[in-house]
């Protein structure tokens, strides 16, 4: 409870306040949340570098294509690059309680097709949001790995996280995009979409 109290805080203040990336605001984060580069945006930050420099920024949401179908994503996302997508025939994963995912061994070669659509290079900003942070920390790692200099985790996510109790207990109102106001739709642009083409 103690370290969850901490954390909140530590984001509430970030929120409210703003922040460099890479701060100490990021140092509570869970474990999960947290990539080797150590470069963070808020939901509010991420859509004020694409509003001033979107034409220096890839932001991609890495949700599998079955998410951003039902949840819709940021409108400011220049595309869904999956991370993960759902194992086909769909198997059950009884250790996480979910159907299946398994790695998209086009991610890399996606993101490169992607920057280079909008003339940029592996030195330019990335910004990479998932549901709530998990699976952006690995994404960022394996694009950290490959030399990208500039990748920035949005950990909030674009549902944010769960909250803990309260007659909201279960339901991902705590942070995220949604929560922070940023702008998002259920209405897809095809050629934002993974595996459409542009």
């Amino acid at each position: 409870m103690k370290h969850t109290l901490a954390f909140l805080i530590a984001l509430a203040t970030f929120i409210a306040g703003g922040a460099a990336a890479g701060g100490n605001e990021w140092d509570s984060l869970p474990a999960a949340k947290k990539t080797k580069a150590g470069l963070y945006m808020s939901p509010r930050e991420a859509a004020e570098q694409m509003q001033t420099a979107g034409d220096k920024t890839l932001f991609l949401d890495v949700r599998t294509r079955a998410e951003i179908s039902v949840l819709g994503m940021p409108t400011l996302a220049d595309a869904n690059v999956p991370f993960v997508e759902l194992v086909e025939p769909y198997a059950w994963d009884d250790t996480r309680n979910t159907y299946r995912t398994a790695p998209n061994n086009d991610f890399a070669v996606e993101v490169a097709r992607r920057l280079a659509e909008k003339k940029l290079g592996k030195g330019d900003t990335v910004i990479l949001i998932c549901r709530s942070g998990d699976r952006t920390a690995k994404a960022v790692d394996l694009l950290t790995g490959l030399g990208y200099a500039r990748v920035y985790s949005v950990p909030e996510g674009f549902e944010g996280d769960v909250a803990k109790d309260g007659d909201k207990a279960g339901q991902r109102v705590v942070n995220g995009w949604k929560n922070a106001g940023m702008p998002w739709t259920y209405k897809l642009d095809k050629k934002k979409m993974y595996g459409m083409g542009s």
